[in-house]
């Protein structure tokens, strides 16, 4: 019985020692702040908004403009602009419900600040330049997102802060979701089911991906697309190395499975079935773009299977050459990776 007990544990602690991947971090001492931006602007009285307003910029000011402004729509944040006040008591009323479920389920972010905080020490590992500045919670309308390189986004790095939209982290099945307005014109399901608590590093990774190394596909062909891609989700994975494969891909487990089961079928569907150095956007979008599934596989196939594609390519890439830092992966030529990993899964 004592020898079962100490198998045990002993498995236990080889899961737990091997769930912490990647280099070591624990010198990087990383500070961001939690501000709650959501919650102070939902306690503006709006019949006072003249006076509470300007108070609330002294707080935040950098976020309030850009809030009121771009994300409100309102127009330019001046005394002079007529709209402001009449519209933030229009959006405070509208929006009092969504406010109301957001301060139940985010009454501690705690949890998100810890990880957000882990994954910059790895950001900074990779990139001791990177600036880290404090992280600011807000509601904003749940009727449009952000868009980057035509991926939708719900959070934004602003000048010295960065946003989060806790209006799209409410749960897949939050009633606002299922409108099918919101699914038509917002997010279809298939991208709504990401609309969990557990995706807002991971998103906010992607932008810091993307700001690190800016999207360079557009115009490329097909295949260069997808490994430009793949470079992207490999730099999030280094950011995140303890989490799952399907925060950063956005797969479902099933389609995560698929993919991996099927990657020697994938590839050989690609070079069969299209021309690699394409620049028709129709065709290139069938492998990039966010859809439920790829058109000419099977359903439970990922939408946007070519940049896992180019991951495996990368990750590929990156075994072979152990010594190569990041930033000269990220800059090496696609094209020249490709012929150099020879890739050829089974």
């Amino acid at each position: 019985m004592q020898k079962i007990f100490f198998f045990i544990f002993v498995l236990t602690f080889l899961i737990c020692c091997n769930n912490e991947t990647g280099p070591d971090v624990s010198a990087i001492k990383i500070d961001i702040p939690m501000e709650r931006f959501d919650q102070d602007f939902f306690k503006l009285d709006s019949n006072n908004l003249d006076t509470e307003l300007p108070a609330l910029q002294k707080k935040y000011p950098s976020l309030l403009p850009i809030f009121i402004e771009n994300i409100l729509g309102l127009g330019a944040f001046s005394t002079d602009n007529p709209t402001i006040l009449p519209g933030t008591k229009k959006y405070l009323a509208m929006n009092t419900a969504i406010f109301d479920s957001v301060k139940m389920l985010f009454k501690n972010v705690d949890p998100i600040q810890k990880d957000l905080e882990k994954a910059f020490q790895y950001v900074k590992y990779y990139f001791p330049d990177y600036p880290v500045s404090k992280a600011i919670t807000l509601v904003g309308p749940i009727d449009a997102m952000a868009e980057l390189n035509g991926e939708y986004t719900p959070n934004f790095i602003g000048p010295d802060f960065i946003g989060i939209s806790l209006q799209f982290y409410l749960g897949k099945n939050f009633s606002a979701y299922q409108n099918e307005a919101f699914i038509l014109n917002v997010a279809p399901q298939y991208r709504s089911r990401r609309f969990e608590k557990e995706y807002i590093v991971s998103d906010i990774m992607k932008l810091v991906a993307d700001d690190i190394y800016p999207d360079r596909s557009k115009g490329k062909t097909l295949v260069e697309q997808i490994i430009e891609k793949g470079k992207q989700w490999y730099l999030i994975s280094q950011f995140l190395p303890a989490k799952s494969d399907s925060l950063i891909t956005g797969y479902t487990k099933q389609q995560q499975d698929w993919s991996k089961e099927n990657e020697g079928l994938i590839w050989n569907y690609l070079i069969t079935n299209e021309n690699l150095y394409t620049i028709e956007p129709v065709q290139i979008q069938t492998y990039i773009g966010e859809s439920p599934y790829t058109q000419g596989m099977p359903e439970n196939s990922p939408g946007n299977i070519g940049p896992w594609i180019g991951l495996q390519i990368i990750k590929k890439f990156a075994a072979k050459n152990p010594s190569m830092s990041i930033k000269e992966l990220l800059n090496s030529d696609a094209r020249k990776i490709l012929e150099y990993t020879k890739y050829k899964p089974k």
